[in-house]
């Protein structure tokens, strides 16, 4: 029986060592893999041939796929550590900008839903954890995204 060895190709042996000399996370590097291995099945050719324009055009083709934000800038942040690091061809990369992540508004229950939350505890301790909860929260005065929550009225 014989058994197949992959190889390696010199190119990725290289990043492989450059991710270990910088003591990357196993995941990281699997998703800095995966990022250049997406542009060179997106090429059909090496990666370290891309232009500008090559990698303008992957980029158009990640969007036009349905392709997430958080995605989008994984795998570019993949291929910068690639062409930065690795290939050390920093002028590549320099037009690629990450995508702005989408910002979700925290869900702020209303006096009276709070109300209700807490008399909804049947034992007075937990009554107590969610009142002592709440009110830690409203001391913060704003939420996460800096925008000032009225205060809730007391008694």
């Amino acid at each position: 029986m014989d058994t197949i060895i992959p190889t390696v190709t010199p190119l990725r042996q290289r990043m492989l060592e450059d991710m270990r000399i910088r003591k990357l996370d196993p995941r990281t590097q699997v998703a800095y893999i995966r990022a250049v291995r997406k542009l060179a099945a997106y090429l059909h050719r090496s990666p370290d041939t891309a232009s500008v324009e090559d990698l303008r055009n992957f980029q158009l083709h990640l969007v036009d796929a349905g392709t997430s934000p958080m995605t989008l800038n994984a795998t570019q942040t993949g291929l910068r550590f690639f062409f930065d690091v690795t290939l050390q061809r920093v002028d590549l990369m320099a037009r690629m900008h990450p995508v702005k992540l989408p910002h979700k508004v925290p869900v702020v229950l209303s006096v009276q839903e709070t109300t209700r939350l807490i008399a909804a505890a049947t034992n007075v301790k937990h009554q107590a954890a969610l009142s002592v909860a709440y009110g830690c929260w409203r001391r913060r005065k704003t939420d996460h995204l800096g925008v000032k929550i009225e205060s809730a009225p007391t008694g």
